[in-house]
């Protein structure tokens, strides 16, 4: 039988990358001439592809250059806050125990792949994943239904032997679209009502990999 796989979002659920985002988002709204009340909640903004945000923060000025917004953030994001960040307390221990138990694992995040990688490099994690799968320019593969459907036709595994873990109901929609089991990260970006329709919540990091075997009846 196949190993179990267990598909990992970045932003939320591996990292708290929210200092680096946000920072650059609120440059970026400098920079094209507006201005966001400091003590703002950008949370939401974290999840979606960056199009999308974009053209959503700039409407309430009736702004549509988003498309300028996402050019001025990656270049603000590349140079200052691409590490403005920290690995959630319990995720090395998790990973290093799904491997014991002979998972394989892939990172599965709307970030670009060219971020999403040397990110996982910089705090030492990228060798727990077989494959970092990120958005590139296009857009491509920038929801999470198309890049988990990817995913599964890239790398042939069964549906039924993998779960997605995610903090944004972006990657419950997606797992939910593919036929795979889903687990809800409590401690990431999103709102308790966006999980609500995962198979399992996971309140610590140190859940997951009971929680995963569990959700495909693998002995724990």
């Amino acid at each position: 039988m196949s190993p179990p796989v267990a598909l990992l979002d970045l932003d939320g659920t591996l990292i708290d990358t929210r200092p680096g985002i946000v920072a650059c988002m609120r440059r970026t709204m400098v920079d094209l001439g507006h201005g966001l009340e400091p003590g703002e909640d950008l949370n939401w903004m974290i999840g979606p592809p960056m199009e999308q945000t974009m053209g959503a923060l700039l409407a309430r000025w009736g702004d549509s250059r988003a498309a300028e917004a996402v050019t001025i953030y990656r270049r603000h994001y590349v140079e200052t806050g691409l590490y403005d960040a920290t690995v959630y307390p319990g995720i090395a221990a998790a990973l290093a125990e799904f491997a014991a138990r002979g998972w394989t694992l892939f990172v599965a995040t709307a970030k670009r792949t060219r971020y999403a990688r040397p990110i996982l490099e910089h705090f030492g994690l990228a060798g727990y994943f077989h494959t970092i799968y990120g958005s590139e320019d296009g857009p491509v593969l920038d929801t999470k239904p198309v890049m988990l459907a990817h995913i599964l036709s890239e790398q042939r595994f069964s549906p039924a032997r993998a779960v997605m873990i995610g903090d944004r109901h972006y990657d419950i929609d997606g797992a939910r679209a593919n036929g795979l089991r889903s687990i809800g990260a409590a401690w990431g970006y999103g709102e308790a009502d966006e999980l609500r329709l995962a198979d399992a919540i996971a309140d610590s990091p140190g859940d997951l990999p009971a929680l995963a075997g569990g959700l495909l009846g693998l002995a724990v």
